[in-house]
């Protein structure tokens, strides 16, 4: 077993058990976390029963008659106070989350990072949960609408940014005045656990923040049934979204889906190649290429091709496999031998259909079973598996274009509508082409500037994300009529 309190300063932020009611309950049946880089077992999981799944609503609607009506201010102050906690503790969970998933720590300590300023944002966004006055046609009425907590609400979050993906889900319900039933993702547990340490040490009162865990079919079929959870949100594949999605109809439920990706990154012939090479590193490896806004085809002008290979060849060559915890790896394990698998099956579907294989391609071995080289391949045709689907490991498949309108084809050919990203020195081209795509957010760079849009969702339906950006608030509020005769 892992000795946690060797290398964290707070060994207490390691716990095993659901967290329920303020209480960590530990129950016998159990199942493993285990180290993505050598297997070494982490902790041992409590598995939720029927009863704790019912503790789990219960206690949060109780918990939601309290924390709804306690003053914006009075939830402002406690979820500031959990923002600066995470802040002081930022060491230790940027730890626990390498050890557990695997990204390089510097990764690890930008994703909590990422994850207090929710709790920073939302701590304010309390306080203007602002409603409306509307005109009357009748001068002895007066009409106004107020927004209220929707409820009990329910959270399941991926295993690739499991402090990100919680604190962007659980900081702006709680600043809502709703309650929080959390599932995380059975191989990253343990962060969200450290989360819900501080939580309580904040002054968060108990059930504001639930944790269960077990098994991902049961807890989500109960959560999908039960009448008193009146909203889900859950960041995972399309698969599971749209599984949720029907199983949530009889009971109303209002959801926030995020789900899978494909996103294109293309390459103009007039871009400037240095901000390119660095923009298409940053956005395919980080993570090890394990996020759903990963660069998944780059699209490139046929003129630049070559130039482009040479440059990101030479860019691609000082990236660092290894164990996260050092300091010079860029690159962790993939999650687990399933991840390699798919990715190597990815890789010989494309060489069947004529691609040439630039770099990597292969596991390294000598590092450990689940080190992906980092790969380049360059594809003549769009007809293999690897512009289809969602590639989650560092390879890189490049296909090229000569027309802007070929350049969006290509890009929109897919059922995934999250991202995507354009390299161009032209503002024409950048409005007529982001206005073109069918994706919900758009990262431009012209060479000079910068620029992102927030992530509201994407076009078509598995590209859905609203619970991110600055109204994120507004998924955990409901608005409510009020015509009052005088």
């Amino acid at each position: 077993m892992f000795n946690w309190a060797k290398y964290l300063k707070r060994s207490d932020l390691i716990q095993t058990g659901l967290l329920i009611d303020g209480v960590w309950i530990n129950n016998p049946d159990t199942f493993r976390v285990i180290n993505p880089v050598n297997d070494e077992l982490l902790a041992n999981i409590a598995i939720a029963t029927n009863e704790d799944l019912d503790n789990s609503v219960k206690s949060s609607k109780d918990a939601f008659l309290i924390w709804s009506k306690k003053s914006a201010l009075e939830r402002s102050r406690l979820i500031r106070k959990l923002y600066e906690l995470i802040i002081e503790n930022i060491d230790d969970l940027a730890l626990i989350l390498t050890i557990e998933q695997g990204k390089p720590l510097s990764e690890a300590k930008n994703e909590v990072l990422y994850s207090a300023s929710f709790f920073e944002w939302f701590s304010e966004e309390a306080r203007r949960a602002y409603g409306d006055v509307i005109p009357a046609n009748n001068i002895n009425q007066r009409s106004s609408v107020i927004k209220q907590a929707i409820g009990v609400c329910a959270a399941i979050t991926p295993w690739n940014f499991p402090s990100a993906m919680l604190g962007r889900k659980l900081a702006p319900a709680l600043a809502a005045g709703c309650t929080m039933i959390a599932k995380p993702a059975s191989m990253t547990p343990l962060s969200a656990n450290a989360l819900g340490v501080l939580a309580l040490e904040a002054g968060i009162p108990a059930a504001c923040f639930n944790i269960i865990h077990g098994h991902s079919g049961k807890i989500g079929e109960f959560l999908c049934h039960n009448q008193d959870i009146r909203k889900l949100t859950f960041t995972g594949s399309t698969e599971v979204g749209v599984w949720l999605y029907q199983n949530s109809a009889n009971t109303m439920k209002k959801l926030s889906l995020e789900l899978g990706g494909n996103a294109p990154l293309i390459v103009f012939d007039d871009a400037n190649l240095d901000l390119a090479i660095d923009g298409i590193i940053a956005s395919k490896f980080r993570n090890s290429g394990q996020t759903c806004v990963c660069a998944n085809r780059i699209l490139v002008h046929k003129k630049i091709k070559n130039i482009l290979i040479d440059k990101l060849l030479d860019k691609v060559s000082q990236l660092q496999l290894g164990d996260g915890r050092d300091s010079h790896v860029s690159l962790g394990p993939l999650i687990n031998d399933d991840a390699v698998m798919h990715v190597n099956s990815l890789v010989a579907d494309a060489i069947d259909h004529g691609a040439n294989l630039i770099c990597g391609g292969k596991v390294a071995a000598n590092i450990g079973k689940r080190f992906f080289e980092p790969t380049i391949i360059d594809c003549p045709n769009t007809k293999n598996r690897l512009f289809k689907e969602e590639i989650f490991a560092p390879v890189l498949p490049i296909y090229t274009f000569t027309t802007d309108e070929e350049a969006v084809a290509m890009a929109n050919n897919t059922e995934y509508g999250l991202a995507s990203y354009i390299f161009t020195q032209s503002n024409a081209r950048i409005y007529r082409v982001s206005e073109d795509l069918e994706f919900g957010m758009v990262g431009v760079n012209t060479g000079s500037i910068s620029a992102e849009n927030v992530p509201f969702g994407g076009i078509k339906m598995s590209g859905l994300g609203r619970e991110g950006g600055k109204t994120g608030i507004n998924e955990y509020l409901v608005e409510k009529y009020i015509c009052t005769q005088i």
